[in-house]
């Protein structure tokens, strides 16, 4: 073995070093490994690739690319696979509440597959939403070096000489439910908006969480916006492999990278990118796997002060492949850190700062996707927190395109988004109203539901900005319009969501950061105590275990104490 590993002191020597591991030793010889080979430090590559998507179908050859730069750089390769649900197919009916559970059990399975088999390091490869802070969760739970790589966009599709995206064909369903899109328009259109392998392309969740791998230092510079088809995937697929042995042999681990400064730089490209409201779910989980405090009222104060400063769909122009082209979110964090948006100090897997990487990028003034700090979109973020009476525990509406930005009128209520999404179909919600879709929270649908269809359809409809929507679940990343998630508390709890009634007057402002219910004190109290719990249907599986243990969603959603709680991290066996 190398002399740059120290195997005695790695997680690996529980299967492979002295004569009591000799049975262990025996199921690496039957799979062909050499006693050299053996003796090399055990790096996992997890890969969420499948057959479920195009945003997961190129991954699995991403994470057998990368074996050639482990074994270059000393290693020995183990690759293994984690689920995904894939939002785009799991919209609009019951599969979307298994969506944010399935962060939760990629997160787990990976813990279980390194546990179990004492991996030294980890590089995961990514696609889907949740499927990345699942794995950036998993790195920074167990603490052993790692890279995260996304597997890239996809590219987009072309549809009347325009550049499309599958929320072209979401919104294409209000607009053919309305009567403005013909059957054969709209057939014709889903044949070619997403047109080979890869994810969503527009600044969705999943190239939001790319740009998030980047921001926080979790990822090698500019290499998660390379389209999924580009032939450079494999060369960043080998990068990957040599540089986790090098973060190994310097013991740079994934909680010396993720530091609180890191995560607000993280919060602060979302904010810059007009990104999801998702990454306000997902960096306070990523934060709580590593025990730092960064709820959603942290990440909402950090967009507070954050130019929105990228032209990108939904709210804009462009889409990943352009952004790549652009110079990718190096290109956004280089001027976002000369305005002093950015601290570049913290760490990062090429083991340099954040600050040293970028100093390495030249400013493109020719690029037409990211604009200066200094002459910005808008002054303040694309996201925004908000806070008042309906939702003491916060909520989250994304403004990036938007030009209505206060908004107040009469509840039009319902218990869950199918009923909902009946109402827009038959055209059957008035302008003005501010539509409230509860007991869809983390608890309470089970699952904390994305409303895409909804939202796409009262968009195509020529509503998304005449009505608003309010809920306790969750936005797809690809949602445009006047719509406010991660109401909290959620109406499982009793929060003040479950005591709207229809025409009771709503207020939101999202230059104020308020969301407020004129509903007096008293009336509210007498709502309550009539109130009573709502069973849901799921009352066995994997869906039961997640509503009994999950958590608030400003605290991220987890359902497990936290790095706080720790009595040892995995990466110390």
């Amino acid at each position: 073995m190398s002399s740059r590993f120290d195997k005695s002191k790695l997680p690996s020597r529980h299967v492979s070093v002295g004569p009591e591991r000799a049975p262990h030793r025996s199921y690496y010889y039957a799979m062909g490994l050499t006693e050299q080979e053996i003796a090399r430090p055990f790096v996992g590559i997890v890969s969420a690739g499948n057959d479920s998507a195009p945003c997961n179908t190129t991954l699995d050859a991403q994470a057998d690319i990368c074996r050639t730069g482990v074994n270059q750089a000393g290693g020995m390769p183990r690759r293994f696979n984690t689920i995904t649900v894939t939002d785009g197919i799991a919209m609009g009916h019951q599969g979307m509440k298994s969506s944010l559970v399935s962060r939760e059990v990629i997160a787990d399975s990976i813990e279980l597959s390194v546990r179990g088999h004492c991996y030294d390091a980890l590089v995961g490869f990514a696609g889907c939403d949740k499927s990345l802070p699942g794995m950036m969760m998993a790195m920074l739970r167990l603490n052993v070096p790692s890279i995260f790589v996304y597997g890239g966009s996809i590219l987009p599709g072309r549809f009347h000489d325009k550049d499309v995206t599958v929320v072209d064909v979401f919104e294409a369903v209000g607009q053919h439910a309305a009567g403005n899109c013909p059957l054969k328009e709209l057939t014709a259109l889903e044949k070619v908006a997403c047109p080979g392998h890869g994810a969503c392309g527009g600044q969705f969740t999943a190239n939001t969480m790319a740009c998030v791998g980047e921001a926080i230092g979790l990822s090698l510079p500019n290499s998660n916006m390379a389209p999924a088809p580009y032939r450079s995937r494999e060369e960043i697929a080998v990068a990957a492999g040599r540089q986790v042995m090098t973060l190994l042999e310097k013991n740079l681990r994934p909680r010396d990278i993720c530091t609180r400064a890191a995560f607000e730089n993280a919060a602060r490209v979302v904010a810059a990118t007009g990104g999801s409201t998702n990454a306000a779910l997902h960096l306070p989980a990523m934060a709580h796997e590593c025990g730092i405090d960064f709820d959603l009222f942290d990440v909402a104060e950090t967009f507070k002060s954050t130019p929105y400063i990228a032209d990108l769909k939904p709210g804009g122009r462009y889409v990943a492949k352009d952004m790549h082209e652009a110079g990718g979110v190096y290109m956004a964090m280089k001027t976002l850190l000369e305005g002093g948006f950015l601290d570049p100090e913290p760490m990062t897997v090429t083991g340099k700062t954040l600050g040293e990487n970028i100093e390495e990028i030249t400013w493109d003034p020719d690029q037409k996707v990211f604009y200066d700090v200094s002459n910005p979109i808008t002054p303040t973020g694309g996201v925004v927190g908000l806070r008042g009476s309906l939702a003491p525990d916060g909520a989250i509406v994304k403004v990036a395109g938007m030009e209505r930005l206060q908004f107040s009128g009469p509840a039009r209520v319902f218990d869950c988004e199918e009923d909902a999404f009946k109402a827009v179909e038959q055209r059957d919600i008035a302008e003005g109203c501010v539509i409230v879709i509860r007991y869809e929270g983390p608890k309470g649908g089970p699952g904390m539901r994305e409303m895409l269809s909804t939202t796409a359809a009262l968009y195509g409809q020529g509503m998304g900005e005449k009505v608003a929507l309010i809920t306790d679940g969750r936005f797809s990343g690809a949602t445009r319009g006047f719509c406010i998630g991660h109401v909290g508390p959620e109406a499982a709890d009793c929060g003040p969501i479950a005591l709207v009634e229809d025409g009771d007057t709503i207020s939101i402002d999202a230059v104020a950061g308020t969301i407020e219910l004129d509903v007096d004190a008293e009336t509210l109290e007498k709502r309550r105590q009539s109130w009573t719990p709502r069973a849901n249907d799921y009352q066995s599986g994997a869906l039961w275990r997640y509503a009994r243990n999950v958590g608030p969603a400003h605290e991220g959603a987890v359902t497990h104490p936290g790095a706080k709680s720790e009595r040892h991290v995995f990466a110390d066996i």
